[in-house]
């Protein structure tokens, strides 16, 4: 039985940036602190929420090692260092690995893809490549490249191999993974939208962009289901819904960069080529956000 690198709500955080788009790094401090005091359960750097797909290498970097920094072994960083291209996807990971991160987050390769044997292989190479816990980031409707629930059985064979974030909306498929992989491979929801289902099938929790805004909600969803209070999770989860959804009515990271700043944290805006919302849809947010209490 492998260990899993957190239970609970993990963070998929955002990448604050000034207004020339450069990366506010103050701000991210003030960020991480806002989420070890409100009971995330981990930080994870880098990314699609925090925008790697538009940081250069030195940027990417920075931010890893300011966040293990700034955390300081509080709770456990974990570094996105996925990439289309093998080689670069194993030099990321070894930088991460160098900068004292936990854990990698490592996505499916992207635009060209590959197969399953070619996924394989390609996570074989990069966990050979390091000694930290890997978690495979399973999200097709970005990347185009699904895994197959037989393919994540050969995957955790991997000592290095623990878990799979899991974003491709199959709950059919999460069973047949669990059912393939058991205590080899802990499952993270990759979407809000169906953390008490997941963790329902022995999932371990969530990586979560709804914990950018809301913390201590997200990672009670999580831990009033490890404390057997299955209904008062269910209805947490339901209760928060609408916001959830909300969140994701432009891509993500718009709408909940767009909610932050609504709330006065002042992230700045997402990186071209992302825009930020319509006041329609901004409004049509402030409007949920309201009735949560986020704002006055």
């Amino acid at each position: 039985m492998k260990k899993a690198l957190f239970t609970g709500a993990g963070v998929a955080i955002i990448t604050p940036m000034h207004p020339d788009g450069s990366i506010n790094f103050d701000k991210l401090g003030e960020l991480l602190e806002f989420q070890i005091a409100n009971g995330t359960d981990a930080i994870i750097t880098c990314g699609t929420t925090g925008e790697s797909a538009t940081m250069t290498h030195e940027e990417h970097v920075e931010v890893i090692r300011y966040t293990v920094e700034k955390v300081g072994g509080r709770i456990p960083v974990i570094a996105g260092t996925g990439s289309n291209d093998t080689d670069y996807a194993i030099k990321l990971s070894q930088e991460a690995e160098r900068l004292g991160v936990d854990g990698l987050l490592v996505v499916t390769p992207y635009y060209n893809k590959t197969s399953q044997r070619g996924l394989i292989r390609h996570y074989t190479m990069i966990a050979d490549s390091v000694n930290l816990p890997i978690i495979v980031y399973n999200i097709p409707s970005r990347t185009g490249v699904t895994i197959k629930p037989e393919t994540f059985a050969q995957l955790c064979k991997h000592p290095n191999i623990v878990a799979d974030k899991e974003a491709s909306g199959n709950i059919s498929a999460v069973a047949q993974i669990k059912a393939l992989c058991g205590d080899d491979l802990a499952i993270y929801s990759g979407n809000d939208d169906q953390i008490v289902p997941i963790l329902s099938l022995g999932g371990s929790g969530v990586i979560s962009v709804l914990s950018n805004v809301c913390p201590k909600q997200a990672h009670d969803i999580c831990q009033l289901y490890f404390d057997g209070k299955v209904a008062e999770s269910a209805n947490l989860q339901l209760e928060l819904l609408d916001l959830i959804n909300a969140l994701f009515m432009d891509v993500n990271p718009i709408p909940v960069k767009d909610a932050m700043n609504l709330m006065g944290m002042e992230v700045g805006e997402c990186r071209m080529p992302l825009l930020t919302m319509d006041d329609q849809q901004k409004s049509a947010l402030s409007g949920i956000m309201k009735k949560h209490g986020l704002l006055a």
